[in-house]
């Protein structure tokens, strides 16, 4: 399994939106610094993550998600799709 997540810095506001075959061990590494677009945001809390059966159909997801440039769109994203996981906190 695959995973596209969309993380937010507690520090800027902003999202980072991503990919990983290992979403918890792709956390830990945005907040330990590890992560070199995610280092100067840190704290990152997960705010939503998604489900897939293939890197591919997740490398697919990440553009399109990645291509919502207004912060509106991929919030009405997060909030409509079903299939995702919506985290809190």
């Amino acid at each position: 399994m695959y995973y596209v997540y969309i993380i937010e810095s507690k520090k800027t506001g902003q999202y980072y939106t991503g990919q990983t075959s290992d979403l918890q061990k792709r956390i830990v590494r945005h907040n330990s610094g590890r992560v070199v677009s995610t280092r100067n945001g840190r704290p990152w809390k997960l705010k939503y993550s998604e489900e897939l059966d293939s890197r591919q159909k997740a490398l697919l997801l990440e553009r399109k998600l990645k291509a919502l440039k207004k912060r509106e769109a991929l919030e009405k994203y997060m909030e409509n799709n079903t299939r995702g996981v919506a985290q809190s906190g």
